[in-house]
């Protein structure tokens, strides 16, 4: 990680790459006129850093992007209210980029008759820019890409230009402000919302990040509260004992109160796409699911059979990658493979490690590899999408999101 990266990484969290914080600090010293990197970086002010920032966030929204999360939204408030006419519904959506998520919000919620008294809706977002455009509630055509425009005409006033203003009614439902979520202090706040959307964040964290903006969100959601993610992030949050809805492609999650360890274990495995494990015949327990097959009673002189050896490779794989010892993950998984040639999960992790190398071709092909042992592999296919859009090939990351939803769906209803 260079020393830009690494600045940038501290004020955001965000796990930004080499080519684009040097594109990044590039257009900053010809702004101001810095001779090299090290007379920009001595130049730095808490100002400039908010301006370096401005360059590497990704604030790019448009209103009902992913709708069945709102539509999602709105059944839960109303059973919300039906249960306590007289409550609050406190929602919070983070980041919130110009607003167009939380004013959808506030819309769809609105159009459903829930009374604008009832609910709150809090934005966070931290570049300065997109929270004074969010404020400003003026759009143009780029923030519209749903095909039904309804919307627009019910809540929007056209000011020319094919910009549109939101309406004071809506803006009245949304605090905005700047901020970062790793650095709330959720104390005071803890159990405080109903409903969350934190979708898209954690997929530029890396690993201890990723576990801090977890933790926060936890806190900050009420105990039987929703949390709505992206596609890609429904795993990582399963893992902390968030447990999936059965809402089809809203990839909405729900905390429960202190959730058991294993139940937590059972929903990541089943969000993550991963590979049955292959069960004895007797019904299974911890110890029986770790197994390939019933063990044998075999001489004392005799070696561990292969297939332990592989399975412990690989876990010992996933541990090293958590760790961030991206080189030794890599020698055991291809280790892992030397035992195990087909081993999905292995090109798995190989294509996370090389994606955290900024080696995104490798990575791809590492994921088509496991999704071609694995064709229901969750997590892959959503990495591959995301990978397909950052390519600009938007259709190739529909049908890897559509492929990823339904085999979501299916998981969740069996």
């Amino acid at each position: 990680m260079t020393p830009v990266q690494a600045m940038l990484h501290g004020a955001t969290g965000l796990s930004v790459s080499k080519s684009a914080a040097e594109r990044a600090i590039r257009s900053r010293m010809e702004l101001l006129a810095a001779a090299n990197e090290d007379d920009y970086l001595e130049r730095m002010t808490p100002e400039e850093l908010t301006a370096l920032v401005e360059l590497v966030v990704v604030p790019e929204s448009w209103f009902y992007r992913d709708p069945q999360a709102f539509h999602a939204t709105a059944e839960f408030v109303r059973a919300r209210l039906d249960a306590d006419a007289g409550r609050t519904v406190r929602i919070l959506s983070v980041p919130c980029a110009g607003g167009e998520e939380p004013y959808t919000l506030a819309m769809v919620l609105s159009d459903a008759g829930i009374p604008h008294d009832s609910y709150f809706i809090d934005a966070l977002d931290i570049s300065p820019a997109c929270v004074a455009r969010a404020t400003d509630g003026v759009y143009g055509r780029n923030a519209f890409r749903s095909q039904d425009l309804g919307f627009r005409d019910r809540h929007f006033t056209g000011i020319g230009d094919e910009e549109y203003r939101i309406s004071a009614a809506i803006r009245r439902q949304v605090r905005f402000r700047q901020g970062n979520l790793l650095d709330l202090d959720v104390s005071a706040r803890r159990g405080y919302y109903d409903v969350i959307f934190c979708r898209n964040l954690l997929i530029y964290f890396d690993k201890p990040t990723t576990r801090a903006a977890i933790a926060q969100l936890e806190a900050l959601l009420t105990d039987g509260g929703v949390l709505f993610a992206g596609y890609a992030e429904v795993p990582s949050f399963c893992q902390f004992g968030f447990m999936p809805l059965q809402y089809p492609q809203a990839f909405g999650l729900k905390k429960e109160a202190l959730p058991s360890a294993p139940a937590a274990r059972a929903a990541a495995r089943q969000a993550a796409g991963a590979a049955p494990m292959r069960a004895p015949r007797t019904p299974p327990t911890t110890t029986a699911r770790r197994r390939v097959a019933r063990p044998q009673p075999v001489p004392v002189q005799a070696t561990l059979p292969a297939p332990a050896i592989a399975i412990d490779l690989l876990a010992e794989a996933r541990r090293l990658a958590d760790l961030g010892q991206l080189k030794q993950a890599e020698t055991r998984c291809r280790d892992h493979l030397a035992q195990a040639p087909d081993s999905a999960e292995a090109y798995f992790i190989l294509g996370l490690v090389n994606e955290l190398t900024n080696r995104p071709q490798l990575a791809e092909d590492y994921w088509k590899r496991c999704i071609y042992l694995q064709p229901d592999h969750y997590e892959a296919l959503c990495h591959l999408a995301l990978l397909a859009d950052s390519n600009n090939d938007p259709a190739t990351a529909t049908a890897l999101k559509a492929r990823a939803a339904r085999i979501y769906k299916r998981q969740q209803a069996s």
